[in-house]
C-alpha cells in the first residue's frame, strides 16, 4: 500500500513540475521575456551596484564614520572639559577662601597694629601732658614762691614806711630802731 502511495506522490510531483515548467515557459513566452537581455541587465545592474557602492555609498559611510568619530571625540572634549571647568571651579573657591582667610589675618594684624599704636600713642601723649603739667606746676610754684618773696619784700616796704610815717612824729630814733627790726623778724617769719 505504501508503494502505491509513493508511486502516486511520485506520479504526482512529476506532473506538478511539468506543468509548472510548462507555465513558466508560457509565461516567459507572453512578457516576451529573452534570457540574454536578461544577464545584460543583470551585469549591467551589478556594474551599478559596483560603482555607487564605491563611489557613492562607501564614501559616504567613511564620511558618517569620520563625523561620528568627531562627535564623539567632542562629546569625550566637553566631558574632559566639563571635569576640568568643575576642577577650576573648585580650585578658584579654594583660592578664593585662602585669600578670604590670609585678607582675615592681614586685617586682623592690622587692627592689632593700630590698637598697638594707638595706645602707644596715648602713653606717649599722656606722659607728655603729665610732663607739661609737671612743669607747669614748677612754673606755678615758682612763681608763687616768686610772687610771696616779692610780696613780702614790699610788705615790708609798706610797713616800714608806714612805721616811719607814723612813729616819725613821735618816736626816737632807738624805737624805731627796735620797731623796725621787730617787723622785719616777723615778716621774716612768715
Amino acid at each position: 500500500m505504501f508503494a502505491i502511495l509513493a508511486a502516486a506522490v511520485e506520479t504526482t510531483a512529476a506532473h506538478a513540475e511539468a506543468a509548472q515548467a510548462s507555465g513558466a515557459a508560457e509565461l516567459i513566452h507572453r512578457f516576451g521575456i529573452q534570457g540574454n537581455y536578461v544577464v545584460m541587465q543583470f551585469i549591467s545592474f551589478a556594474i551599478l551596484a559596483a560603482t555607487l557602492y564605491w563611489f557613492g555609498i562607501k564614501p559616504t559611510l567613511a564620511a558618517m564614520d569620520e563625523r561620528t568619530g568627531k562627535i564623539e571625540a567632542g562629546l569625550a572634549n566637553e566631558k574632559a572639559s566639563v571635569a576640568k571647568l568643575a576642577e577650576t571651579q573648585q580650585q578658584v573657591a579654594a583660592q578664593l577662601k585662602n585669600a578670604q582667610i590670609e585678607a582675615n589675618k592681614i586685617i586682623d594684624e592690622a587692627r592689632k597694629t593700630s590698637k598697638e599704636l594707638s595706645e602707644r600713642e596715648t602713653a606717649a601723649a599722656t606722659e607728655r601732658a603729665n610732663a607739661l603739667i609737671a612743669k607747669a606746676q614748677q612754673a606755678i610754684e615758682l612763681e608763687h614762691k616768686k610772687m610771696l618773696a616779692d610780696a613780702r619784700v614790699e610788705i615790708a616796704r609798706l610797713v616800714v614806711a608806714t612805721t616811719e610815717r607814723v612813729l616819725a612824729k613821735k618816736l626816737t630814733d632807738a624805737d624805731r630802731a627796735a620797731y623796725n627790726e621787730a617787723a622785719a623778724r616777723e615778716l621774716t617769719s612768715v
